[in-house]
């Protein structure tokens, strides 16, 4: 890649331990330093770190392009380096194409969807909290993997895969390539689940249920039914989605609140500040720190020559610090309003899935409030996402609590 004439070239690999170790200074030096910059790794790209060009880029996706494309190898488009995953549809695509499909996505989660979700949700939440309760001590994240088996139950996949679909899609954006786990994620995993689920959808094609892969292959595209290819990359992508980002933020909140036990408590003695506290773990740990696009032109970008087929790294959580929009960026305040936070993304390509995120969240976080009130945490056994470029968070949190009683009677934990 030619680097001359790139404005500045930075030292930056959001996908090394050095980042991983400090994510929030790593962006914060880009951000000091004029907000966008040039880094080598990965064979070059940009990265935009302040509110404003996050923001601008995001919009712009007539320069700024979603699209898979071979620039920059093979694979996902949407991370840097790409990751080889099926086509995911419609984040992969742009205007006008992407409309077409985002308005099949749209119904089923919209926040009247969301609605007929909750008793779903509300359930597994349970059964969850459930299978730990009396223990009196668990690894937390045995609760917050409840967004996983929602996501596959809503989908009307089978419940005993649940595990494997949330490891293998962990693996994809979280884990360390070469990995053992991610190797056996990428060449085992993927390929059996992949092989399921374009079962369950000829399976629904054939005999439709009531769930979303069956509502996905009745629809049409351009005057026809959707095909089984683009069925399955819109499983891919709301499992992707489902099964990741929710119960990231989750689990960095309650680490968070389990140092910050006055807040906690404040949040227990009155709920109804829920709502706001959640739009506040969203802008500050911003579960899906950044995704990518490609410069589908040669353009100059606030100052910046950027050409055709370069790649571009939108950084959604470093907009989330930038101390020109919000005030005391690094401070959690729970009643923080308005919160113009970017952990959604922004523009058309804005997550579908955020009102179910939000409600999952919200649900998971005030239950785990009001049935382990006294919950600990032993910090020093955290165990972090070993890579966290585009996702962050908690893999093993272990925890101690008052021992309680289960809620439901009839509940299977897959």
């Amino acid at each position: 890649m030619d680097t001359a004439n790139r404005c500045p070239v930075i030292h930056f690999d959001h996908n090394s331990q050095e980042h991983s170790a400090d994510p929030v200074g790593s962006y914060r030096k880009i951000r000091e330093n004029g907000g966008i910059g040039w880094t080598e790794a990965h064979g070059g790209y940009w990265v935009l770190s302040d509110y404003e060009s996050v923001f601008e880029a995001a919009r712009d996706d007539g320069v700024f392009s979603s699209a898979r494309t071979d620039d920059g190898g093979e694979g996902l488009s949407v991370v840097i380096p790409k990751t080889p995953m099926h086509f995911h549809i419609p984040i992969e695509l742009d205007p006008p194409e992407f409309r077409k499909y985002r308005k099949i996505v749209n119904p089923i989660t919209a926040p009247a969807a969301v609605e007929r979700m909750k008793k779903l949700v509300d359930r597994h939440i349970d059964g969850f909290i459930d299978s730990v309760i009396e223990d009196g001590e668990c690894d937390l994240t045995s609760v917050i993997s409840v967004p996983s088996i929602v996501t596959v139950d809503w989908l009307g996949l089978d419940l005993a895969d649940w595990k494997r679909y949330s490891h293998a899609h962990h693996q994809a954006l979280a884990g360390i390539p070469g990995s053992e786990d991610y190797k056996y994620a990428m060449e085992v995993e993927f390929p059996e689940l992949s092989e399921r689920m374009r079962e369950t959808i000829s399976a629904r094609r054939e005999n439709p249920t009531d769930d979303i892969i069956s509502y996905l292959v009745q629809q049409e595209v351009d005057d026809r039914k959707v095909s089984d290819f683009e069925a399955f990359g819109m499983v891919e992508l709301l499992l992707a989605g489902g099964v990741g980002t929710t119960a990231s933020l989750v689990s960095q909140s309650l680490v968070w609140l389990a140092r910050h036990t006055d807040v906690r408590q404040r949040l227990i003695e009155d709920p109804s500040l829920m709502d706001h506290a959640v739009e506040e773990f969203l802008r500050y740990f911003s579960p899906t720190q950044a995704l990518a696009r490609t410069v589908s032109e040669d353009t100059e970008f606030r100052g910046c020559p950027m050409k055709k087929g370069d790649r571009v790294l939108l950084a959604w959580s470093s907009a989330n610090r930038d101390e020109n929009l919000f005030e005391n960026p690094d401070d959690i305040d729970i009643e923080r309003w308005p919160n113009r936070h970017t952990a959604f993304g922004i523009g058309v390509h804005r997550c579908a899935g955020s009102h179910l995120g939000r409600y999952m969240s919200k649900t998971l976080i005030t239950q785990v409030l009001a049935r382990m009130p006294d919950y600990t945490v032993e910090f020093d056994a955290l165990q972090a996402y070993p890579h966290q470029g585009t996702n962050m968070g908690w893999q093993r949190i272990p925890a101690k609590y008052t021992p309680g009683k289960k809620i439901l009677t009839d509940y299977e934990l897959y």
